[in-house]
């Protein structure tokens, strides 16, 4: 097997190869004046596996060049590490595109692998067999060697609590998720349903952290009931605008996201986790 990085996941492509012991193919990636994108997979093109995460919508594009690029290897696999417009998975008003469906449908391989894919029901709309994988064992084993003041793992809501639960099993670390209460027009109270977080470091966790809104205001929310330090954690730091800024802004000690988009704070490699998949 041979590996083929796309542009969004070169450093993650480079990691999988070494574990792996697998070579690394060159890519000649170029722009036509005319804006158009060019691609040629460099070296003997036999079993592929190409990595590419799709932030963008020049990623989606990249990728399917790549796809087809090695169109005559005997296998062609896929891992997506990031899959871009997942959000999208539902129709809110008539004449909407679901385009988490438009852009699976486009991916024609014979294993396509993503992680933590932001609806598992997308993973039917792929041409091939496709797969999600879990990282947050991975977050919880950095966060577990962080040497933390008895840490807790929150989920900001139950969307997240399954990812809390995945980020905390058999580490010794309590997991909760976030229950808010109306108290009035105006006022909510926001708490852990079971267990109590004050003098405690507290570990914030989400599949993705985009704007940051919802980490800031839970942030916000979880510093009244007076937590030692809080940290924040997600699968895909997606991180736009200021983001960065206004998590450690509002009193975050530490971002912890993993490197399926490439960031400075992607300090949890799932690499380990893809090469595993591939065994």
């Amino acid at each position: 097997m041979k590996i083929v990085g796309g542009p969004a996941s070169q450093l993650l492509a480079s990691r999988v190869a070494s574990i792996l012991g697998c070579e690394l193919l060159g890519v000649e990636y170029k722009r036509f004046p005319d804006g158009e994108s060019y691609v040629r997979v460099l070296g003997d093109i036999d079993d592929i596996l190409i990595i590419q995460s799709a932030v963008t919508d020049g990623d989606w594009v990249r990728l399917l060049q790549l796809i087809d690029a090695c169109e005559e290897a005997k296998r062609v696999r896929v891992v997506i590490p990031y899959v871009g417009y997942a959000r999208q998975d539902s129709r809110s008003h008539p004449g909407e595109a679901i385009s988490a469906r438009a852009v699976a449908k486009t991916v024609h391989a014979d294993e396509i692998f993503t992680v933590n894919i932001h609806n598992q029901s997308i993973l039917k709309y792929f041409s091939g067999n496709a797969r999600d994988l879990d990282a947050a064992p991975f977050i919880g084993r950095y966060v577990s060697s962080l040497g933390l003041n008895n840490p807790i793992i929150i989920a900001p809501d139950d969307g997240a609590k399954a990812l809390a639960e995945s980020a905390a099993s058999n580490l010794g670390i309590d997991f909760d998720v976030l229950e808010k209460k109306r108290l009035s027009g105006d006022k909510v109270e926001i708490k852990a349903k079971h267990l109590d977080v004050a003098d405690r470091d507290v570990v914030i966790i989400d599949d993705m952290i985009s704007t940051s809104g919802t980490m800031i205001e839970t942030i916000g929310l979880l510093r009244r009931q007076k937590p030692s330090d809080i940290y924040v954690a997600c699968v895909h730091p997606v991180l736009v605008r200021d983001a960065v800024g206004r998590l450690f802004q509002t009193g975050a000690k530490k971002i912890i996201a993993t490197d399926t988009i490439e960031k400075g704070v992607s300090v949890v490699s799932v690499a380990p986790l893809i090469a595993e998949a591939l065994k």
